[in-house]
């Protein structure tokens, strides 16, 4: 991995050879797409046979839906179950330096457009605009926010003004939960505020307060310390604190930038296993819910039995957690846990403490493909009733079960772990870092992948995103990347984000 610090010149064959790797794969890519449209015309199932046989019955009254970050996995997954469901999808993301995104050529969508994004200098009207004149133009009866990091507060403004000057309702949180929930402070400030656990944190806007605070604390605790606000340079830095000796420790805090205008969280460090959630909450009821094994760079989603005890564990936080607010919230609500064991006289006790909070769509979404009617009906119950219920049927009102992935297929993505597992290793074996047997361990596990998962992006009825993401969209970016002379030190494949440093 390169950092801030590594030449130019790294940065630029680092581009320069994934570029040249998607050139390299493209005919099988091709081969890949060609077959998959000829699959899907003569054997024509999956998404489009059952909006075929929904939009055949006589009560069926479509709903146009907008859904934005259609450029990103988990905006693309709820595009493409809306429309299994039968309903209109209009589309739209931004396209960072012009490149054009995947998901504006899914099949699921009946419009794309492409959105101006927030900027320091013009704030947030020009999107909230371009937002509002989409929803009036396309007459859409329910906005479904599928946000990144950057603009997760904006479009909490964007709910208010839409849901006040149209009919669309929206789902996504207001500004004031939306900002409570985005920064680490305010949301583990909350939680303790709720009775809920959460570890150890401080809030600290000087090198001085961390000092004090690492000198007054027990022992036995150690911590990291987390940026307040979206700093890509030092996401991945989990340092330990204290370090072995008072000097490293001086000398580590030092390098962070810290002050009342950047400050950050002194957070206890928590040895165990991490997980993380997707729900989607309406009107204050928690209607989906996954949970599944996480990392700091999550790219492999596998979900936990939803009857299993930590499941079950993490949707009665996530259930208490809205519950107590008091509110009638709805939004999409995301927890990462860590699981903290304790052992006693009795045994190891486990307890889950909420490290952070994405008040947005999470990628873990894309687990549950395959249930479009189910996740419609509880999407849509935030219409009302007069309109249609969830599954765009003329009727009453009718309160869905909760909705968990049912025997959901393992999900990775194919561009990923075939730098990962296999190029990177090669280049690491034909350096002498590691031994041929680590090598032919990467690449039996990228197969295994490719045999028994499923890719996160790529569907038979709908290749087109799939095959554009790996040719265009994210070249596209490498390309940028070389002409501004951006340095980058990892990215997520899913959600097209460059990691700066």
């Amino acid at each position: 991995m390169l950092y801030g610090n590594s030449p130019w010149p790294l940065h630029l064959a680092q581009n320069v050879a994934l570029i040249f790797t998607s050139i390299l794969f493209l005919p099988i890519s091709t081969f890949i797409l060609i077959s998959s449209y000829a699959i899907s015309f003569l054997f024509p199932r999956d998404a489009p046979s059952k909006r075929k046989r929904v939009r055949a019955s006589r009560t069926f009254v479509p709903q146009t839906i907008l859904v934005t970050g259609v450029g990103m996995s988990k905006g693309l997954t709820l595009a493409r179950l809306f429309y299994e469901a039968g309903h209109d999808v209009i589309g739209a993301d931004f396209e960072p330096n012009g490149v054009p995104v995947c998901g504006r050529y899914s099949r699921s969508l009946r419009k794309f457009f492409r959105l101006p994004k927030p900027t320091a200098d013009d704030g947030s009207a020009y999107y909230i605009n371009a937002l509002l004149r989409v929803v009036k133009q396309e007459r859409v009866d329910l906005w479904v926010s599928c946000s990144g990091v950057a603009s997760a507060v904006e479009d909490g403004q964007a709910k208010e003004v839409i849901e006040r000057r149209s009919s669309c309702r929206a789902i996504q949180f207001d500004v004031a939960t939306t900002s409570t929930l985005h920064e680490k402070d305010t949301f583990t400030q909350e939680t303790e505020r709720l009775g809920l656990p959460v570890p150890e944190t401080h809030n600290v806007t000087s090198r001085d307060a961390v000092h004090k605070l690492l000198h007054k604390s027990p022992k036995r605790n150690s911590y990291i310390m987390k940026s307040v606000g979206v700093d890509d340079a030092v996401r991945a830095d989990m340092t330990l604190l204290p370090r072995r000796t008072v000097s490293e420790t001086y000398n580590h805090v030092a390098q962070i930038t810290i002050s009342d205008q950047k400050p950050w969280v002194l957070q206890q460090f928590i040895k165990g296993k991490e997980y993380c959630t997707h729900s989607l909450v309406v009107k204050g009821k928690v209607k989906m819910f996954v949970a599944c094994p996480s990392a700091e760079l999550l790219m492999h989603y596998d979900a936990l039995p939803s009857d299993s005890a930590l499941s079950r564990a993490m949707l009665a936080f996530t259930m208490e957690f809205v519950a107590r607010t008091g509110k009638k919230m709805t939004g999409h609500l995301s927890f990462d846990f860590l699981v903290d064991e304790n052992a006693n006289e009795k045994g190891a006790e486990l307890m889950l403490k909420s490290i952070e909070c994405n008040p947005r769509a999470h990628t873990a979404v894309a687990l549950f493909s395959g249930l479009g009617s189910e996740v419609s009906q509880c999407y849509l119950s935030l219409l009302d009733s007069s309109m249609a219920n969830g599954n765009g049927h003329l009727a009453d009102s009718v309160e869905a079960e909760m909705v968990v992935p049912k025997q959901p297929a393992k999900y990775y993505w194919v561009g990923h772990d075939l730098v990962e597992l296999v190029l990177l290793p090669l280049l690491h074996l034909l350096q002498g870092r590691i031994m041929v047997k680590d090598w032919i361990q990467g690449c039996s596990e990228f197969m295994a992948h490719v045999i028994f998962w499923r890719d996160g992006t790529f569907e038979v009825w709908d290749p087109l995103p799939w095959w554009w993401l790996y040719h265009v969209s994210w070249p596209g970016q490498f390309l940028a990347s070389i002409l501004q002379r951006r340095k980058w030190s990892r990215v997520n494949v899913s959600t097209m984000k460059m990691f700066g440093c």
